[in-house]
């Protein structure tokens, strides 16, 4: 399995800005975590989904996710994930919050 911050640089407040996913080595998403600016949640797994879904595409590789301006990937720690993925649904405004501070800045050039 492979673990991924990526965060997505736009202005608008529909889409999450940062996306936090595990990933088969094909690139197929097993579970992934959406947090958007004011600190709302979305998740998905197989077995269930809160506002986002998993992508039905395979997901490129990071290097590749570089490569548009619009993201700036990072890679992740299957604890890193799973701290993220168990505080999904009661993490709280504030921790969310704390995790765009935290894995949420531009990347650096």
């Amino acid at each position: 399995m492979r673990y991924s911050a990526v965060r997505w640089l736009h202005p608008g407040q529909d889409f999450p800005v940062l996306l936090l996913s595990e990933h088969d080595d094909a690139g197929w998403e097993q579970r992934k975590v959406d947090v958007y600016q004011d600190g709302r949640v979305g998740f998905a797994d197989a077995q269930e989904a809160h506002e986002t879904q998993l992508a039905c595409v395979r997901l490129p590789g990071l290097d590749d996710v570089a490569k548009e301006m619009a993201f700036d990937p990072t890679v992740l720690t299957r604890e890193e994930f799973e701290h993220f993925w168990a505080r999904r649904r009661s993490g709280g405004h504030d921790f969310w919050k704390s995790v765009l501070r935290h894995h949420g800045s531009p990347r650096e050039t």
